[in-house]
Order: structure tokens, then sequence, then C-alpha cells
């Protein structure tokens, strides 16, 4: 039998059905929909990149732990330990949203202490930091300042 001779209750059912079925696929279409939107307003948004003057990064030498992490509370007001990540800078102020890059890796931190109070040295990097970025001892670093969330 087809269509054009089905009588006009079973064609009714047909169309009925359809729609039904369009109705639950729009509404799985939204379902999906805001679970991703739900799924992207957990997932935290980094601050961009402020690049230096030049348009690129600043260059420092910094060293990796030392007593400026040694179990106390930083001159930032952090209490600090071996999972502190952070670094430490002479000038920056607290809590200073920085982009640190070694060897390619890139990491978000912020200035958690004062120092290094070394002679030629800009930062000092928390070990877990260090650890992170795969740094060892005294490197150069490049470093950005990180914007603010928007």
């Amino acid at each position: 039998m087809s269509v054009g001779s089905a009588p006009a209750g079973a064609l009714a059912l047909v169309q009925r059905q359809l729609a039904l079925g369009a109705v639950a696929l729009l509404a799985g279409v939204g379902v999906f929909a805001a679970l991703a939107v739900r799924e992207e307003s957990r997932q935290p948004r980094l601050p961009p990149a402020i690049a230096a003057p030049d348009g690129g990064w600043y260059s420092a030498l910094a060293s990796t732990g030392g007593r400026t992490f040694d179990g106390r509370r930083s001159a930032c007001g952090h209490r600090l330990d071996m999972n502190s990540l952070g670094l430490a800078h002479w000038n920056l102020p607290c809590d200073s949203k920085l982009y640190v890059q070694v060897k390619g890796q890139t990491v978000l931190t912020q200035v958690i202490e004062r120092g290094p109070y070394v002679p030629g040295r800009d930062f000092a990097l928390s070990e877990a930091l260090a650890d992170r970025l795969g740094m060892r001892g005294t490197e150069p670093i490049r470093w950005r300042y990180a914007g603010q969330v928007q």
C-alpha cells in the first residue's frame, strides 16, 4: 500500500510519529548543546599574555628554590612549602600574574615572594614550579605579564 492510497488515519499517524521524532531529535540536540556549554564553563579561562614592548617576551636569569621557599610565610603573605607554585621577584608586586617559559614549556604563575637576593638573578622559582617547567639550577627564562580574565 502506498502513502497516496493509505487511509487518512494511517497518514495522520505517520505524520504524528514524524513530528514526535523531530521534537525528540531537537530535544536531544538541545541537551547536548547545554552540556557542552556547561562543560566549557568549567574550563578555567586563562588571561591573555601581554607582550613585552617589542612584541615578544622579556628575558631574565632565574634560579630554583633555595632559602626563598623554606616553609615559612612569605613577604607576600603566602605560606610557602615544597608544593608552592610561584616565584620570587625583588620588585614586581605580590600576586602579579606572569607567564613563564623555559625550554618551550609555558606556565601561568604568580609572584608569591620577594627575592632573589643574588646579583644577576631576576627570579627564584619554587621547586614545584621549576619541576613543572623542567628547570634545574640557574637558567635563562622568558616571561610576560598576564592580563585580566575577561
